[in-house]
């Protein structure tokens, strides 16, 4: 791992249009280049958010022909930047889709992809209940890609939640984790700064975690707070509510540091039940 870069997440509030999406990503991403990130990442379901079923399948593609993978690799070439497509609804199916992040290169490539494994079926108070398994096929891969200054371990949204993920991805090498999300405004208040804190300290790993944020068109109302985090778990960058970019400097030499401080890593030790 060599070399100091900058990293920026784009903040969005994704609606129904997907052309529109597009080209609001599209502007983040110009900006965040021109503030000198070599690494830019989006939030989950950047190119649409549609939550009724119907309306969906209506609008998804698969990933030949999806329309907005082939803007981000256009842009990706045209910026000369790595860029995280922090998820995109992908058709697998006649009435199933992917929630599929790409990691792009700097010629438009495709460098890594990864289907989000865990599956947002829950009952909040106040009545809110989402089952994302009823149109989404839930992944059955980590992934770990290789970027300039080292690894990157890509997750999505919910899998925050499940730690496991995490080191095995630090233990597979990864010094960086993407969490791109579309966090509930309810679980953001209480549990979004903490978690990502926690997957940075305990794997030693900086985590890049952009955000949805906002009152959306589908009716649902995202955290926002779009993250960088150290391997220490300081918060370097952090978005408010509203669309835009945030960056920070990530010296990969900060992984080794926090992981020599406490190499807790190494420690796994076997253990019964009682």
């Amino acid at each position: 791992m060599t070399g100091i870069f900058r990293a920026a997440c784009v903040q969005m509030r994704t609606g129904l249009d997907v052309a529109a999406n597009i080209a609001a990503a599209a502007t983040l991403i110009r900006e965040a280049k021109k503030a000198g990130a070599a690494l830019v990442a989006t939030p989950e379901m950047t190119s649409l958010f549609e939550a009724e079923s119907d309306a969906l399948f209506a609008k998804v593609k698969t990933e030949d022909d999806d329309v907005a993978l082939k803007a981000f690799r256009a842009l990706a070439a045209e910026e000369s930047i790595w860029l995280l497509i922090g998820s995109l609804p992908i058709r697998v199916g006649e009435r199933q889709c992917a929630n599929r992040s790409f990691l792009l290169d700097p010629k438009g490539h495709i460098a890594a992809w990864y289907d989000k494994v865990h599956m947002f079926d829950v009952d909040l108070p106040g009545g809110e209940t989402y089952r994302e398994s009823r149109s989404y096929r839930r992944g059955d891969r980590a992934v770990v890609a290789d970027l300039p200054w080292g690894k990157l371990g890509l997750s999505v949204c919910y899998d925050l939640r499940f730690p496991h993920l995490y080191r095995s991805l630090a233990k597979a090498g990864a010094s960086f984790l993407s969490i791109p999300a579309a966090f509930t405004h309810t679980t953001g208040q209480a549990h979004w700064h903490v978690l990502q804190r926690a997957r940075a300290i305990e794997t030693g790993c900086f985590v890049i975690a952009p955000a949805q944020g906002g009152k959306h068109e589908n009716g649902r109302h995202t955290f926002g707070h779009s993250l960088i985090v150290d391997p220490w778990g300081k918060i370097l960058a952090e978005a408010g509510d509203e669309p835009g970019i945030i960056a920070a400097d990530i010296d990969p030499a900060k992984v080794a540091e926090a992981r020599t401080r406490v190499p807790a890593l190494t420690h796994d030790r076997p253990f019964t039940l009682a």
